[in-house]
């Protein structure tokens, strides 16, 4: 007997058990797939009418047709995130601080926000606040202390989430990004300082995936919480 949890459309196996499974449904990576391919992929996970709609990577150009095709679909041009929030969402009382070592790391902070907020996760951000300037979080640690899960999205050398981890009592979720010069090679340095870190608690997600970060962060606030 066939499984129903999945919907086989030919090219794609549609996870449709994932969001009783997970407590969020599956995520449309929308690198490298067609406007077709998406528009039918999304079709099936729109069945379920309690669910949100998140599609990662997507281009600019996409958008506007697939808007036309999926009624109440929102855009992020600067992180490539098309999302449609479920009817009736929760909102959790943790928060989860997203802080930024630069501006050019916001984009990838910024996928991680609108997961988080579609997981009903309740988002505080604060951007520029890197060791280059290091008063700057410093003035800023009874925000740190405030949060029940703190993501720090860093390019560079990567050394925000030590000092951040070293702050605060609750888990860090540490994501490396493609910013910096030539001997960054693209996030690889950052990516190797935050897994070298000496402080303990911090997870480190791949280079640039904020939504990896976001949707790990959210699971913590959903089992603090069970929402």
């Amino acid at each position: 007997m066939k499984s129903k949890k999945y919907v086989d459309l030919g090219f794609a196996c549609v996870d449709t058990d994932r969001q009783k499974r997970r407590g969020f449904p599956e995520v449309i990576f929308c690198q490298n797939k067609t406007k077709e391919e998406i528009c039918r992929i999304a079709a099936a996970l729109l069945k379920d009418k309690n669910a949100p709609l998140l599609l990662t990577r997507l281009k600019p150009s996409f958008y506007p047709i697939l808007k036309k095709k999926i009624k109440g679909l929102k855009y992020d041009p600067r992180a490539r995130v098309a999302f449609k929030p479920a009817p009736g969402r929760r909102i959790s009382s943790s928060e989860v601080l997203i802080v930024t070592a630069g501006t050019s790391d916001i984009p990838v902070a910024q996928e991680a926000a609108i997961t988080l907020e579609l997981m009903g996760s309740r988002v505080v951000k604060l951007y520029d606040v890197g060791v280059a300037g290091v008063h700057r979080v410093m003035d800023r640690k009874e925000l740190l202390k405030k949060a029940s899960v703190i993501v720090v999205v860093a390019g560079m050398e990567g050394a925000l989430a030590s000092l951040v981890s070293g702050l605060v009592s609750c888990p860090v979720v540490a994501v490396p990004t493609s910013c910096g010069y030539g001997s960054s090679f693209e996030g690889l340095s950052a990516l190797l300082t935050m897994l070298n870190s000496c402080s303990p608690g911090i997870a480190v997600v791949n280079i640039d995936n904020g939504f990896g970060a976001g949707y790990f962060a959210g699971l913590i606030v959903q089992k603090k919480e069970k929402i």
